[in-house]
């Protein structure tokens, strides 16, 4: 189906929407926190304080997950999707409070925590609801198209971050006043997703407990059931936690690189606006991947799309990570997250697929733990062994021995299939 025919369904570009509106306002409150905290003249940085700023930026994705994934397969995902960016919007605008009145990074880490960890009922429900509003045979486009276009809003929402930051001033009050802006991603996500019907978005069935404590708690055990009854999610989630293990330690790097390492090169430049540049160059390649993915999928087939990518990027690391040069870490960067967002796309389209309405939320759930509790324990380990400059060729070998071990897990574990 064309994607002018999926645009063409209401429901469709209403979903679309709340997932810009939320990602933009993501995009923004978190490059407005990090710039606050990492990029502030008025603060000091060290590769531990990073990874503590990263590790708070993620670990709601672990801990909320599995009551985000039990609960979206439980409570009427309309209704979570309003009260849950509702709930960010207020809790964005005790975050601005905090940095206007200068309070220290540890009490806005954990600030950050309550805002993002809202965030996943947000995300983990737009992914579990998409195959609510297209037919079935076109999960796979539109699921590239939305997570694709919604992650360059992501991104543009962090570039706005670092234009108000330019405004306003790159203090405390700067970063206080560049923040509140996210609130407007999170009204906007709030009003779109009200104009659904109530129970448009799922569960159309529900298999849990009575007790809504007892499906929390269940919730990912359930999930590993679910995922490991669909022998193709499990490879998936393999690629993607080579993937994720290896982001982890390059995002590391990169913001001390910029910070402490690298200078202007000609049009280049480090500092906040090198992440900028950064992440300028992972929209476009999340664009790109979101537009080939599908074509590449049904010329060569999922499982050597999903190969491929693991081998360009840990090409690329070697071949452009090594030097460590501000123009290289740049084309590094694109083929990281370009081949990290082409596997993302296949798996999200498998769970969609091969695993039941009833469970799908919880998948989703168990697959944002695991990915972002590998992110996390990847920076944290490599915050302890890299120079406070970032310069560590280590660490880049150690990225391209993860990808390998993430080829041979993933070809073993898709075994299960042809069995």
């Amino acid at each position: 189906m064309p994607v002018r025919l999926l645009l063409a369904r209401r429901d469709f570009r209403r979903l679309l929407y709340c997932r810009f509106s939320s990602q933009w306002g993501d995009g923004l409150f978190q490059t407005g926190l990090a710039g606050a905290v990492l990029f502030n003249p008025e603060r000091g940085a060290d590769p531990l304080t990073i990874a503590t700023g990263f590790t708070a930026l993620l670990l709601p994705y672990s801990v909320v997950g599995p009551f985000a994934g039990a609960l979206l397969d439980r409570w009427d995902r309309r209704r979570v999707l309003v009260g849950a960016n509702l709930l960010r919007g207020v809790l964005v605008v005790t975050a601005t409070v905090g940095l206007l009145s200068g309070a220290n990074s540890n009490l806005l880490f954990l600030l950050s925590l309550f805002v993002l960890g809202v965030t996943r009922f947000t995300g983990s429900g737009l992914s579990a609801a998409l195959p609510h509003v297209v037919p079935g045979q076109n999960i796979i486009q539109a699921n590239s198209f939305a997570v694709t276009l919604g992650s360059i809003m992501a991104v543009v929402g962090g570039g706005c971050a670092i234009g108000l930051r330019k405004l306003f001033g790159e203090g405390d009050t700067g970063s206080g006043i560049t923040t509140s802006f996210a609130v407007i991603g999170c009204v906007l996500a709030a009003f779109f997703a009200i104009r659904f019907a109530r129970g448009r978005l799922g569960p159309d069935e529900v298999d849990e407990p009575a007790a809504t404590m007892l499906a929390v708690a269940r919730g990912l055990i359930d999930g590993g059931r679910a995922a490991w009854r669909a022998p193709r999610v499990v490879a998936g989630l393999v690629a993607l936690i080579a993937h994720r293990a290896s982001t982890g330690v390059a995002l590391l790097m990169a913001v001390l690189l910029m910070r402490y390492y690298f200078h202007d090169y000609g049009p280049l430049k480090a500092g906040l606006a090198g992440l900028g540049e950064i992440a300028a160059v992972v929209g476009v390649a999340i664009f790109i991947a979101g537009v080939i993915t599908p074509r590449l999928v049904t010329r060569f087939g999922q499982n050597r799309v999903i190969v491929a990518s693991l081998l360009v990027v840990a090409a690329a690391m070697l071949g452009l990570g090594l030097p460590m040069t501000l123009p290289s870490v740049l084309g590094a960067a694109f083929l990281l997250f370009g081949g990290s967002q082409v596997t993302k796309l296949c798996v999200d389209a498998t769970i969609q697929t091969d695993v039941g309405d009833e469970s799908r939320g919880r998948v989703f759930a168990l697959y944002d733990t695991l990915l972002n509790i590998t992110q996390v324990a990847a920076i944290a380990l490599a915050a302890t062994v890299v120079p406070d400059n970032g310069h560590s060729p280590g660490l880049i070998i150690g990225i391209v021995v993860i990808y390998l071990l993430g080829i041979v897990g993933y070809l073993l574990a898709i075994r299960r299939v042809r069995a």
